[in-house]
């Protein structure tokens, strides 16, 4: 059997999307965690430091010219990623205890990664 590259290439942003909603779902998962109280300082802090790199990778990608989404869907993303960032840091700076937005916010786009 052969594949087309149009395939090739679908199946690989399949594969790429199904890869960020794993890595959200985790963050969200860990985002829940902090916002129960559920984990020891050291795992909070290591928990918002992952969210951090997750949404410091994604705003690196999307400011990539090489990124396929439109222009202004990326300048959003980039612009919801670096609020989720600065969030993330106030918490772990303990400048804010409201982990709702975060969780929220990360779950709105994970499940628009279809």
């Amino acid at each position: 059997m052969t594949f087309g590259y149009d395939a090739v290439i679908e199946d690989s942003g399949n594969a790429a999307r199904a890869r960020e909603r794993q890595a959200l779902t985790l963050g969200i998962d860990l985002l829940k965690q902090v916002q129960s109280g559920g984990l020891p300082p050291t795992e909070e802090t290591e928990a918002l430091l992952y969210m951090r790199r997750l949404w410091t990778f994604f705003v690196q990608d999307l400011a990539s010219p090489q990124n396929g989404l439109p222009e202004k869907l990326r300048a959003e993303l980039i612009s919801i990623g670096l609020w989720i960032i600065k969030e993330a840091d106030r918490i772990r700076e303990e400048k804010s205890t409201e982990v709702t937005d975060l969780v929220l916010i990360n779950t709105v786009i994970r499940d628009s990664l279809t």
